[in-house]
């Protein structure tokens, strides 16, 4: 078996579900991109999927169906994908270790692409470990 792109927490599974359950009979899950845009130079994208696309990678937990976009999959490795509900606002977080800055507001980062060998050498370890 391989490995998630990303993983969902329990309330980002719950709230993905919650959307699908609400938007029709055609929802299947959400896909989760990045764009160009904001002070900081990339944005989280997230759509709703109705049509999956056999190109994206598939995340599944407790039901709920995350996609994640080809172009947003090496910025998006190790990913947590968590949904935070406070008095000011809700919505999706994400714990991102490719993540090098945020802008003020929140709501753009700066991502750099994922180092791969960094990521083989962390998977060799913790395979030699079991």
């Amino acid at each position: 078996m391989g490995f998630a792109v990303m993983t969902m927490t329990e309330a980002a599974a719950s709230r993905v579900k919650a959307i699908v359950e609400n938007s029709g009979p055609d929802a299947k899950g959400v896909r989760v991109g990045i764009k160009k845009g904001g002070c900081a130079g990339m944005e989280y994208t997230i759509d709703l999927v109705t049509e999956p696309d056999a190109k994206d990678d598939l995340i599944q937990r407790d039901g709920a169906s995350v996609w994640v976009q080809p172009s947003a999959v090496l910025y998006l490795l190790g990913t947590q994908m968590d949904f935070e509900v406070t008095k000011m606002r809700s919505g999706f977080i994400f714990s991102n270790p490719n993540q090098t800055s945020a802008c003020g507001c929140g709501e753009s980062v700066e991502l750099k692409a994922a180092d791969l060998a960094e990521l083989a050498k962390q998977r060799e370890a913790a395979g030699a470990g079991v």
